[in-house]
Parts: C-alpha cells; sequence; structure tokens
C-alpha cells in the first residue's frame, strides 16, 4: 500500500520540485500541495494523508501554528523542512515541541553530499514516517503529555546509579523529544554525567543544549573538546564532529574530533559508545532511544562484552524502531522501556 504525503510549502518552485520527487517514487502518492499552513489544516481534514512535508516560514499560518493545530484536530506525522542556521535551528525545534516527528535540512546538499542519495533519504523518512500514522498519533501528539496525563506502566526496573560512573544516550529520529521527555525529570543533584549522541546539524546542537538547559534541572551544555565528565552535566555532541570519551589516571574527559568522511553519521553512536567501552567496563549505562537505521549496535555489542547496562527503548512509544530493534534484535538489551519509564527509571534511580 503506497505512503499518501501532502506537501506544504508557499514556495512554488520548492513545491514542485518536492511533489515530482515524491510522485517518481513507485510507494508514496502525493494527494496534495497547500501554499500555507491555514491550507494545510484544512487540506489534512479533508484527505486524510498518511505523512505531511512542512515548511516553517510561509504567509496566512507558519508551519509551526499548523503542526500544532493539526496536532489538535488530526494528529499526522510531519516531516519539517529546515533552514541550516540558528533561527532554523529555534523553529525547527520549536515545531517538534508542537508535535513535528521529524526534520530536514530545506538545501539537499545539507542532507548528504551525493544528491540522489539526499534525495533516496528523503523519500526513505516519507515512507517510514506514513507508515507510522495510527501506531503514532500519541507521539504527533503532545497534548497528552503536556497535561501530565499518563498510560498505565508495568512495574519498573531497581536501577542504582551509584553503581555506575557513566550515561550515555545515543538517538536520532525522534529524539530531540524524547531526551526532552528524559532530561526534564532527572534532578539537579543526578549523581552521573550524561553524554547524549543526537544525529543532528552542526548548527542546531548548540541551540538545542541551550533549550534543554533552560527547560531542565540538570545543567545541559554543548560539549566541547577537553571538557572533564561531572555529575549532573549534560554533554550534547556537536553535529558534524564525533565525540570520544577518554579516561587517565581516574579522570574522563571528552574529545571532539573530526569525522571520518566514509561515516554517515556525524556524530556517531557507535563511535562514541566503543570509545567508552575501551575505557570503562560494568559501569557504564548506555540507553539506544528512537532512530532510523542501526547506530549504536555495535557500539552497544562493545560495551555489552565489558559488562556495561543496555537499554533500549521500546517500539510503541518510538518514532522510528530501528537504531533500538537493532540492539534488541541482537540480544544486547537488559532493559526495554517506554521514553517515560526510562525517565522514571533514572528518577527513581537517584533516591534508590
Amino acid at each position: 500500500m503506497s505512503v499518501r504525503a501532502l506537501v506544504v510549502d508557499d514556495s512554488p518552485f520548492f513545491r514542485k520540485r518536492i511533489i515530482e520527487i515524491l510522485k517518481a517514487d513507485g510507494e508514496i502518492e502525493v494527494v496534495g500541495g497547500a501554499t500555507n499552513g491555514r491550507e494545510a489544516v484544512e487540506m489534512v481534514a479533508q484527505l486524510k494523508p498518511d505523512v505531511i512535508t512542512m515548511d516553517v516560514e510561509m504567509p496566512v499560518m507558519d508551519g509551526i501554528s499548523a503542526v500544532r493545530e493539526i496536532m489538535l484536530k488530526t494528529p499526522t506525522p510531519v516531516l519539517m523542512f529546515s533552514a541550516l542556521t540558528h533561527e532554523g535551528a529555534k523553529a525547527t525545534l520549536d515545531a517538534l515541541d508542537a508535535g513535528a516527528m521529524d526534520f530536514l535540512p530545506k538545501k539537499f546538499d545539507g542532507i548528504a553530499a551525493n544528491r540522489e542519495e539526499a534525495i533516496k533519504q528523503f523519500r526513505q523518512r516519507v515512507r517510514i514516517l506514513g507508515r507510522r500514522r495510527g501506531a503514532h498519533q500519541a507521539q504527533a501528539c503532545p497534548v497528552s503529555a503536556a497535561a501530565g496525563i499518563t498510560m498505565p506502566t508495568a512495574r519498573l526496573p531497581a536501577v542504582r546509579l551509584n553503581d555506575f560512573h557513566l550515561l550515555l544516550i545515543g538517538a536520532s529520529t525522534g529524539g530531540p523529544v524524547a531526551l526532552q521527555r528524559i532530561l526534564c525529570k532527572l534532578p539537579a543533584n543526578f549523581p552521573l554525567p550524561v553524554v547524549v549522541i543526537q544525529h543532528m546539524p552542526a548548527t542546531f546542537t548548540a541551540t538545542f543544549a541551550d533549550r534543554l538547559n533552560r527547560l531542565c534541572g540538570i545543567k545541559v551544555k554543548e560539549a566541547e573538546d577537553g571538557d572533564e565528565l561531572t555529575p549532573a552535566t549534560v554533554y550534547i555532541a556537536p553535529g558534524g564532529n564525533q565525540i570520544l570519551v577518554q579516561k587517565n589516571v581516574g579522570r574522563a574527559r571528552l574529545l571532539i574530533r573530526d569525522s571520518d568522511p566514509q561515516l554517515h553519521y556525524k556524530p556517531s553512536v557507535d563511535v562514541t559508545f566503543t570509545s567508552a567501552a575501551a575505557c570503562y567496563k560494568t559501569d557504564v549505562l548506555a540507553v539506544v532511544l528512537t532512530g532510523m537505521g542501526t547506530d549504536g549496535c555495535e557500539g552497544a555489542r562493545r560495551l555489552k562484552a565489558g559488562g556495561a547496562t543496555i537499554w533500549a527503548q521500546d517500539e510503541a512509544s518510538c518514532v522510528v524502531y530501528g537504531m533500538p530493534a537493532a540492539v534488541v534484535n541482537a540480544g544486547l538489551a537488559d532493559q526495554v522501556l517506554s521514553v517515560d519509564d526510562i525517565s522514571r527509571t533514572l528518577a527513581q534511580g537517584c533516591t534508590s
């Protein structure tokens, strides 16, 4: 069954180009094109698409306002197109807060070096998000979470955070919202340093860290080369580079290095997890969250070989059950938990 897509952009040229790209995919049907957010809200209600591509800056109603209204009335997966600027980063994060599921740079050369590869990745995102409609309407709509409504959960696993020295978290598609839900639950006296590897452009990570720092009780910063790992601090890996954990005479610090051109992800969860495996053993807790692909699986395997504890996000709470699925299917996960259960377990572990 084909995925039904609605394209929303005020630029006739860009809208036409996106429609052409999607129509050339045999698994995607374009059901319409909207020129502004108000038109998009009306067309979503009428056409019931499986997925929407959405621009941010538009007349009549902007993309963020449109996403917010769509999530209230007809929850549908939304893929935002973003400018690779500080302002673009802020707007994109606002759109994710409003309920958008994913984002891509509006300039295709910001997706991949090769244009054909960028188009391939774009179509893949549209297909995957479109096929999650219905099963993930709760993730598309943030209203219940904002209202403090939670679903009944199974008994949480017991965890003693004092048994660990480091918390690692890897994420991709759907990660910014999942990370916000987890990190905002951590108390200011959280006993571990936290290193976060989120697939994100270089121009986004500082803005993302600043936003989390304002929202969270725990300190959040974009990681810098030479940062010494200290408890109650979250270090966000800078986009476009690789982040390594190094330990010397009991002191741990972060190294920021240029990425190997052959590596697809910058930062890569595998690279960071593997570096931690070389200097930590049983005293690492690593969490793999929602995301496309398998990044993090090989790093989790190396951590697990040294005795580390691995958690994976469950399918029901993921936007894309790719990275956690790889870890689970490889038999590496000690726990498979919803994003809210991960946050609750970590918060409770501070007092156990």
